[in-house]
Parts: structure tokens; sequence; C-alpha cells
């Protein structure tokens, strides 16, 4: 793979991409699949409530707040910023070929679009999770050589295929503020931490569950397993 893209660097977003980089900086240099391109993509910027659960250093735009610190830490990536929200019109130039895509946001429509170019891909992985209060899940999404290797977001998941909500990039700063529902910290770094662990099955060559759903009442966490395509 050639990039890794981090769309979202909110209560998920921002406590993922520290541990992401230490596996991408210092995991075995000669596996192919471990790119050394990091892409942060982020148009909101970080306000003063939000550091109860996300990790930054400065009230600035999230995208470039972000690489500010992290290509002092990992000086062996090469760390880009791009401070907008993923929309129609920059997708392919945001997420290309090749890339490993984490997926962070907290709305249906832009898990709809990003799905939906993956899948005109011939080769991409997409890592998307996603919580309420309490429970959440992640989906991992894999094209290689032009085929499903795992099903798209909208895969049993109507709420994705036909969101009610808007893409960040069509509100304003008044709904955006509005936008936010409340989260707890445990519950981001649950949604994390699975991702983490879908992306490091991959790297080692473990065919992951394509869904993995938890609740932190229960203590619950349930994978699902689908195959579509042999590799």
């Amino acid at each position: 793979m050639k990039r890794v893209a981090i769309v979202g660097l909110g209560g998920i977003g921002s406590n993922l991409v520290e541990p992401l980089c230490r596996i991408l900086a210092y995991s075995d240099s000669d596996n192919e699949k471990i790119p050394k391109r990091v892409i942060l993509i982020d148009g909101k910027a970080y306000k003063e409530r939000n550091r109860e659960r996300q990790k930054f250093s400065a009230l600035a735009n999230k995208a470039e707040t972000t690489k500010e610190w992290l290509e002092l830490m990992f000086t062996e990536l090469n760390i880009e910023s791009k401070p907008v929200f993923v929309n129609s019109n920059n997708i392919l130039a945001l997420i290309r070929e090749g890339d490993v895509i984490f997926l962070g946001c907290d709305n249906h429509a832009t898990r709809n679009l990003v799905s939906g170019h993956v899948a005109s891909l011939d080769n991409a992985l997409l890592i998307s999770g996603g919580n309420e209060l309490y429970d959440g899940n992640v989906q991992v999404y894999e094209r290689r050589g032009g085929k499903d290797i795992t099903p798209s977001l909208t895969f049993q998941h109507p709420e994705i295929e036909s969101p009610i909500d808007r893409n960040p990039a069509e509100l304003s700063c008044e709904e955006l503020a509005k936008a936010g529902e409340p989260q707890l910290l445990v519950v981001n770094l649950t949604v994390a931490t699975l991702m983490l662990n879908a992306f490091v099955l991959w790297l080692n060559g473990f065919g992951p569950y394509y869904e993995v759903y938890f609740d932190l009442q229960t203590g619950n966490v349930r994978p699902v397993r689908q195959k579509l395509t042999s590799p």
C-alpha cells in the first residue's frame, strides 16, 4: 500500500493517530503493506470543550495541529495535513488507488461517500469506526485486484446506504456546532483500538472480521466474518 489517509481527527481519530503512526514507523520495514506516508484530513478546528476526550496541542484546525506534534515524534514518516472535509469534489484527490483509509467521521453521508469511492478503486483498505454513547462498531472493506474481498460499508447498513444526515462540508458553522452528540472517551478509545486491531491483523496476513460490534455496558464484543472473494 502507498499511503495511510486518516479521515476525521475527533474523538476516534485523535486517539487512533499516535499508536497508528507508531505501528507504521517501527514495524517491519520489509513489509510492503506498511506505508510511510500519512495524510491527515479534517476541516474542523479543536475547541476547548474537546479536551475531555480528544488529544490536541492547539485550538486550531485538527489536521494541521495534529501534523505539527506528530511529525516531531515520528521523523520516520512523511506526514501531510489536508484541512478540509471530504466531499464529492475533492475525494478523488484525497483518497487514491492503493490507500489504507481510517474513517473516524460521525456521519453516514461521509461513510456512504467514502465507501462508494473505495468501490471504484482496484486496491484499497477502508477501516471505518463509529459509536453511540456506550456501543459502536468497526467495519473493514477491502478491495484487491478490482474485487471486493469483504463487503462495503453499506452492506446490511441501510442507514449508510441511504443517509438522512448531511456531509459536514454542506453545513454552516452553527449547524456544525449543533451536530455533535454526547460521547465518552472510553468508548472512542474502544473504537480506535478495534480499528487498529483490524489493521494489524491485515498486516500480518490474517483475514479480519468484516465487522465487529461492541457494547461496553454488557461487555460484549462480537465479530462478523464473510469473505466475498478469494484473493
